[in-house]
């Protein structure tokens, strides 16, 4: 009984130990998950509610450049409002009735933004808004750039992928334009041919219906009595 109460006595500490260093990982972490990506881009379909507002909030790191866009896409008058709040609190682009606007930031200080949606002036159509939200952090791609010089792969070779890249899709390009001729070929040639079955069959109909209609004639003639009243003689 002792050695069952220890037991579980040791499972409880480690249990306890496991959950105390995940919280000092997340605790230590600097951001999101997506802070150390080069770009991030996200593109949404909402639906805002008729008289309400929706408000979405994007992490951004110092120094990279944020951008944020809408777009109406259909729902009452085809416009809603549009605003964005900086995340030392103030208002970077003022609040528009409009059926689509921008907004960018090209030097962020970091931090959360916040991107509000609203629809409140619309008391009975709701709307279908497309938002888009982009964050590029110009450093890390030049970062990037170094690693691929370090790796040798130096403008000539990417050049030279580049173009064997292209090639291959004209050639691909190329060989769907002659399918496409091809399938257009055959296309009119199956209409062509059915044009011509349908125009031969009616006349071979036309001349079976009237070589059946002239034996019909002609052998009723054959049997034909023709009914002559004889004179009388006096």
């Amino acid at each position: 009984m002792a050695q069952r109460t220890w037991h579980m006595f040791f499972v409880i500490i480690l249990i306890f130990t496991v959950l105390s260093l995940v919280g000092d990982v997340l605790s230590t972490s600097p951001g999101p998950w997506y802070e150390n990506l080069p770009a991030v881009t996200m593109d949404y379909k909402v639906h805002i509610d008729p008289g309400k507002e929706d408000c979405y909030f994007q992490y951004v790191q110092p120094g990279a450049t944020f951008y944020a866009s809408y777009q109406v896409l259909k729902g009452g008058d085809g416009m809603c409002g549009f605003a964005v709040r900086h995340p030392n609190g103030k208002i970077v682009h003022p609040y528009e009735w409009r059926q689509s606007a921008e907004y960018a930031d090209q030097t962020s200080s970091g931090g959360y933004y916040a991107v509000c949606i609203d629809n409140q002036f619309s008391r009975f159509a709701g709307k279908l808004v497309n938002l888009y939200l982009s964050v590029i952090r110009y450093d890390m791609w030049e970062k990037y750039a170094k690693e691929v010089e370090e790796l040798d792969m130096n403008i000539k070779n990417f050049t030279h992928s580049i173009q064997f890249v292209e090639r291959n899709i004209n050639d691909i390009l190329q060989y769907q334009y002659h399918s496409r001729a091809r399938e257009s070929r055959d296309y009119n040639l199956l209409q062509d041919n059915n044009a011509y079955v349908l125009r031969w069959s009616f006349i071979q109909i036309l001349a079976i219906a009237a070589t059946g209609t002239l034996q019909v004639y002609f052998v009723r003639k054959l049997f034909e009595v023709k009914d002559n009243s004889s004179k009388t003689r006096i």
